[in-house]
């Protein structure tokens, strides 16, 4: 029998689960729903790219299909006859049968909740709409089958548990082969805003820029190759990919524990000879106090 989640209702009236094994929610109080408009579909411009006709995503941890239903959602609001095509990424077969049982996709209009069931139920679905693969496994490997088939994505969202948590898919190997599956003019967004993260980001050719906040303080990250679609870091955001934060995540094989993952960076860190966060926020903080000081 697969593992069940109790749901946890979020403040926008839409409801997420709790990873016993990673010690956090799906989503934040703010909303799991609203998270998925705001952190995904709408930063990576799908209604503005629907146009198009025919648009390609990559939903990497796919969870309780929240990404894939805010971006079908988005994309037939603005344009009825755009065709989808999704390939999704899960390790965790017992989050999607839960989220179906439980019915957590009813929010959605009709025909996203029936599409999304069939999805989590058959992993396959070929429509004249929406052509959708479901994919379980490590993420890390079963991103090979997406590069394979030269799949480049229009919108790419990638949401692992946080970086502390599941270092494993935000190291530079694996942040790289994201990438490769990216369009020229593709958007990747993430909730995450960690130095770690943006730095395997650059690496692997990306430009990146603020995610406006949503549900929290600081904000997320959205990384194209196409730089005229983002707008500039601030040079104290530059700064601090320049701190011990920075120092990305590495896994040579892509098959690394969790823990070998961090001691590795935790040693190259204390190698590294590089301002830690503390530091550069101290800096900017004096730098901002004498500024206003001036201004007075």
């Amino acid at each position: 029998m697969p593992q069940q989640f109790d749901p946890r209702i979020t403040d926008d009236g839409s409801y997420t689960f709790f990873s016993e094994e990673f010690g956090q929610t799906f989503h934040s109080k703010y909303g799991a729903k609203e998270e998925a408009l705001f952190k995904y579909a709408i930063p990576t411009l799908l209604a503005e790219k629907a146009n198009r006709g025919h648009l390609r995503i990559l939903d990497i941890c796919y969870g309780l299909g929240y990404n894939s239903a805010a971006a079908l959602s988005t994309i037939w609001r603005s344009n009825p006859n755009c065709t989808v095509e999704i390939i999704a990424l899960e390790l965790d077969r017992s989050v999607v049968i839960s989220a179906i049982e439980q019915r957590i996709l009813s929010a959605w209009e009709d025909p996203i909740p029936q599409l999304l069931a069939k999805l989590a139920r058959t992993e396959l679905i070929d429509t004249d709409k929406l052509k959708a693969e479901l994919i379980f496994g490590d993420a890390r490997q079963t991103i090979q089958q997406v590069i394979d088939r030269s799949f480049t994505a229009d919108a790419i969202f990638l949401d692992p548990f946080s970086p502390l948590s599941c270092p494993q898919l935000w190291t530079v190997e694996f942040i790289d082969r994201v990438a490769k599956c990216c369009a020229d003019d593709g958007i990747i967004s993430t909730y995450s805003c960690a130095a770690a993260g943006r730095t395997a980001m650059i690496q692997a050719g990306l430009s990146i820029a603020n995610l406006t906040p949503v549900g929290r303080k600081a904000p997320g990250t959205i990384a194209s190759f196409d730089a005229s679609q983002l707008p500039l870091l601030s040079q104290q955001e530059l700064e601090h990919l320049q701190t011990r934060a920075a120092i990305p995540y590495r896994d040579p094989t892509l098959t690394d524990s969790m823990a070998k993952i961090v001691i590795r960076r935790e040693l190259e860190q204390d190698d590294c000879g590089l301002e830690t966060t503390s530091q550069w926020k101290k800096r900017w903080w004096k730098s901002s106090t004498q500024s206003s000081q001036k201004s007075t």
